[in-house]
């Protein structure tokens, strides 16, 4: 069964380190999601115009970023933002979890998008609180307990804070 597993990150460059360690582990770019706030500018994020932001629940910035080296083999990076959030960038699944209009209509943007992906309400709210707080969110997607096991062995040796595991659901599982 298909798991995705969380953990949130102190700031960009905590993030980048984790990732980085998953990349090694064998983690391809479409396993890993990144979600932290905009809040770096120009000093860590450059203009990329190829990368287009989604639209829906997660309407911004009409080009979209790529981010610096550490996190930028990243599928799918753009720049969003959602309402009590503000600007984010996002990467890998998160994205297309987060385009979809339909977000808006259940718990509210970021929770309502975690709660999709299998995510208590609980520990969803909780995950934006932290992105509130200038924290990044990060999700793995694991195929069977021995991934998984790899995953949660990563985030602990990296310090990662509010690791969980949930179940992924039937529309994340089978990407």
């Amino acid at each position: 069964m298909a798991n995705a597993i969380f953990c949130t990150a102190r700031d960009y460059a905590h993030a980048s380190s984790i990732v980085d360690d998953l990349k090694n582990s064998g983690f391809t770019s479409s396993d890993i999601s990144v979600l932290m706030p905009n809040a770096a500018g120009t000093k860590e994020f450059a203009v990329h115009n190829e990368t287009k932001a989604p639209e829906g629940a997660a309407t911004g910035a009409g080009t979209g970023v790529a981010v610096g080296a550490g996190l930028g083999w990243l599928a799918g990076i753009g720049a969003l933002a959602i309402p009590g959030l503000g600007p984010l960038i996002a990467a890998g699944p998160i994205m297309a979890a987060l385009s979809g209009a339909a977000v808006v209509g259940t718990l509210g943007g970021l929770t309502g998008a975690l709660v999709g992906m299998g995510i208590p309400e609980y520990e969803a709210k909780h995950y934006q609180d932290r992105l509130k707080g200038g924290y990044a969110l990060i999700s793995v997607h694991a195929s069977d307990s021995t991934e998984a096991e790899r995953v949660r062995e990563i985030f602990k040796a990296q310090q990662a804070e509010d690791i969980s595991t949930s179940t992924e659901s039937a529309a994340v599982a089978s990407r």
